[in-house]
């Protein structure tokens, strides 16, 4: 497991990357989890599910019993709207813990199937003891990150989706960091790849959603994680993985 300071010395070293050759092998990836991915993507829509009926089940039963309630001559009724935008936030407060807990088992799991490791597919993972409470914790920084970002307009905010997407693949490599170390190393490797990476999520993102429609739409359900596989292909290539076999080793000359 790596350590804070050789998480960052492993950063501050991390090599140029090619953008065509993590775009080509996030594709040759995508094939092995795409399935992972939509059950990834549904599972998030499961665990949401309880927070949009909170959020829209009071409002839409007041509307259909008194329609006039949700409007005081012609103008939104605050004493209503208030109570849903407070609901709103705490739906978008657990929605990134949600995301977290999951994206961090996908990356997790895009290991395995690349490295054709003989383990189960847990998605749960991070939901579990001992990952629970760092989850909701590094879930909240986040969320906290993006509330400050959006605060200080638009600029603060295209710079910092890079860094908080990439906390999610350091958090899925390194749960024991604290979530301070996990945000300073999201940050510290956001700021060196930052370019590659926010032209990797465009692309990947735009042809995900394209690709997605071209089935009929719902096949975005099926296409959508392709979108998080160059963060992992990033990390990968930047930092590396610690835990190789002694076979391994021997064979790329390390010593064990």
């Amino acid at each position: 497991m790596n350590t804070i300071e050789t998480l960052l010395e492993k950063i501050e070293k991390a090599k140029d990357l090619d953008f065509g050759t993590i775009f080509s092998d996030s594709i040759e990836l995508f094939k092995k989890v795409w399935v992972q991915g939509l059950v990834i993507l549904l599972l998030s829509m499961l665990f949401m599910l309880p927070f949009y009926l909170l959020m829209y089940v009071p409002l839409l039963g007041m509307g259909m019993m008194d329609p006039e309630a949700l409007n005081n001559g012609g103008e939104p009724n605050w004493a209503i709207m208030l109570p849903f935008y407070g609901l709103m936030f705490v739906f978008s407060f657990f929605a990134m813990i949600i995301g977290v807990g999951f994206k961090a088992a996908f990356f997790r799991i895009c290991k395995q199937k690349e490295f054709n490791e003989a383990v189960g597919d847990d998605y749960l993972y991070f939901f579990k003891k001992p990952y629970l409470g760092k989850t909701v914790k590094v879930g909240a920084a986040t969320f906290l990150i993006t509330i400050v970002a959006y605060l200080l307009c638009v600029l603060p905010v295209i710079y910092a989706v890079v860094p908080i997407s990439i906390i999610n693949v350091i958090y899925a490599f390194n749960p024991d960091l604290s979530v301070s170390e996990i945000v300073k190393a999201g940050f510290k490797l956001g700021n060196k790849k930052w370019l590659i990476t926010f032209g990797l999520m465009l692309v990947a993102g735009f042809l995900a959603g394209a690709v997605g429609m071209l089935m009929c739409f719902i096949g975005v359900l099926a296409t959508s994680a392709f979108s998080y596989i160059p963060l992992y292909m990033i990390y990968k290539e930047s930092i590396g993985f610690d835990d190789k076999s002694e076979i391994e080793q021997i064979g790329s000359g390390e010593e064990v």
